[in-house]
């Protein structure tokens, strides 16, 4: 165990045992091992990811050596899938991996259930109508997809599942839980015992700022018809109120109280996020629900009863200056609310398990706890399906990224990548792809990009000559460079999938490599 957490010390660090147990238990399918998946796979194998079984039935060639570093001269003539895996088995011998020398089209064709023993499957360089059936084979399985592709000096990303769950959003900045606009029992009680105005100059400079703003909010309400500041010049006033009760200039916790008073200010109860998640109707459940949707139907009897409209305490308080023996109590009230509340909705999830037909302990203690500690941060992703954004994009939105100079060229490399395996689909080569066809590609790649457009309903648009010529340029070259970054992207995201941490992108991912730009295109 310990040299366990040695070996992925780092990561560790950023989403935890929990979540270094999640992508060990992982079982990943990589379609394609080019440049563009070979980069995806290794960054998930460094990381520990459990299993990995690599798709692909073409064998090394000498071209191949230029932009995959995971091949040399010795694999040249042996399979492509054998020779990747091979090299990736040696990066992390923990890592189980496997792999099958056959086409991913043929696979898709022959043996569609293939896909449903995988946790999650990653498809590189597939063209349109078969990433269509692979995200229709995988939503039906309810199988986690990423699409990642490079192209030239361009590439894409994009996630495909019904629908994902994150308690651990872990936001760059959120408001502290202190809840110092509506305090309980307990803390009122505590910040009584603790005298503002006692004479002793250090114990003074020792007062927790929490407690400050607790005692001043309570003087203000008494004043102001029982209501805390609202306006930008009653927020001014109370924080003079503050600057008043200080007893010399180089009081720090009275300052801290003054810059924290914004917390003070906040609205109560719940965001409109986690309103949109409680009423979400998929908190009617049944014996299939999910852990997270039965949790989430405890957590709204939780905020519409003890609760009294917010949802659990988190439990945990901001470093801040104050006397040892405060902090501790402080630290005590706060965790023994937090435990209090974990202990009502731990009740309601075994009674509502119980309800459905489910076994009460199905789910973990530990998944409850994180589950109260991040209620207000919760999270549900949804995704569109591969064929409804091809088929039936979001035309307002389309018609805005056409037509706005910052999302031109995204869009534009959005719709000839797909022009490009129109142009390959009807001609049996991708633009640009031998020498000596260039201008009359460049003709047939714009006559199909400009079709394309028709069918997305944007009738009379057409697309610079210039990124047209730069799409025939790169004749669906994979350079290593792009090819890294887009699975680097790619394996950021499937990270973020397994260990159910942070928010996964929404949208498609294009990268543009000519100026250097990524961007979301929400199709």
């Amino acid at each position: 165990m310990a040299e366990h957490k040695i070996k992925y010390d780092r990561q560790l660090r950023i989403w935890g045992e929990l979540g270094q147990v999640a992508l060990e238990k992982a079982s990943i399918c990589l379609l394609n091992c080019g440049p563009t998946g070979s980069e995806t796979l290794k960054n998930l194998v460094l990381g520990g990811i459990g299993s990995i079984t690599v798709i692909d039935g073409s064998k090394v060639d000498e071209g191949d050596l230029g932009n995959n570093f995971m091949l040399d001269e010795s694999s040249i003539g042996h399979p492509k899938a054998k020779c990747v895996c091979s090299f990736l088995q040696e990066l992390n011998d923990s890592v189980n991996a496997k792999f099958i020398e056959e086409y991913p089209e043929k696979l898709l064709e022959s043996n569609p259930s293939f896909f449903a023993q995988f946790s999650l499957v990653i498809a590189t360089q597939l063209m349109e109508n078969s990433v269509v059936k692979l995200d229709r084979i995988c939503r039906e399985a309810n199988i986690m997809l990423i699409i990642a592709r490079s192209y030239g000096l361009t590439g894409l990303v994009r996630i495909s599942v019904k629908e994902h769950a994150v308690i651990e959003t872990k936001p760059d900045h959120f408001l502290d839980d202190l809840r110092l606009n509506n305090p309980w029992p307990e803390l009122k009680s505590f910040a009584d015992t603790i005298d503002l105005n006692t004479p002793d100059p250090v114990a003074h400079k020792h007062i927790p700022y929490v407690i400050i703003l607790v005692r001043i909010a309570e003087e203000w309400e008494k004043s102001h018809g029982g209501t805390l500041p609202s306006t930008r010049d009653e927020k001014k006033e109370f924080k003079e109120l503050i600057k008043s009760k200080m007893a010399a200039i180089d009081e720090d916790n009275y300052k801290e109280a003054i810059e924290a008073s914004f917390k003070l200010f906040a609205p109560r109860g719940i965001s409109s996020n986690l309103q949109k998640i409680i009423s979400d109707n998929r908190v009617e459940l049944d014996s299939t629900s999910s852990d997270f949707w039965v949790m989430v139907a405890a957590l709204k009897e939780f905020i519409s009863n003890e609760g009294g409209g917010e949802p659990p305490l988190e439990g945990s308080i901001p470093d801040m200056t104050s006397s040892t023996e405060h902090y501790v109590n402080l630290q005590m009230i706060y965790q023994a609310k937090a435990e209090a509340d974990y202990q009502i909705i731990e009740s309601k999830v075994r009674n509502i398990l119980k309800t459905i037909g489910r076994d009460t302990q199905s789910i973990s203690k530990a998944a409850i706890k994180s589950f109260c500690r991040n209620a207000r941060k919760l999270t549900v992703c949804r995704y569109r399906s591969i064929q409804e954004e091809f088929t039936a994009p979001n035309s307002s939105e389309l018609q805005k990224y056409l037509t706005d100079e910052d999302y031109s060229l995204a869009v534009g490399f959005y719709i000839l990548l797909r022009a490009a395996d129109r142009f390959a689909a009807n001609y049996n080569s991708f633009p640009g792809q031998f020498d000596g066809e260039m201008d009359e590609d460049i003709s047939r790649l714009k006559t199909t990009a400009v079709s394309l457009l028709n069918d997305l309903g944007c009738n009379g648009t057409t697309l610079t000559e210039d990124l047209i010529n730069e799409m025939c340029r790169f004749g669906a070259a994979e350079i290593h460079a792009v090819a890294a970054f887009i699975g680097g992207i790619a394996s950021q995201e499937v990270i973020k999938l397994i260990t159910k941490q942070f928010i996964p992108m929404s949208g498609t991912f294009i990268f543009n490599g000519i100026d250097h730009k990524s961007q979301l295109l929400s199709l």
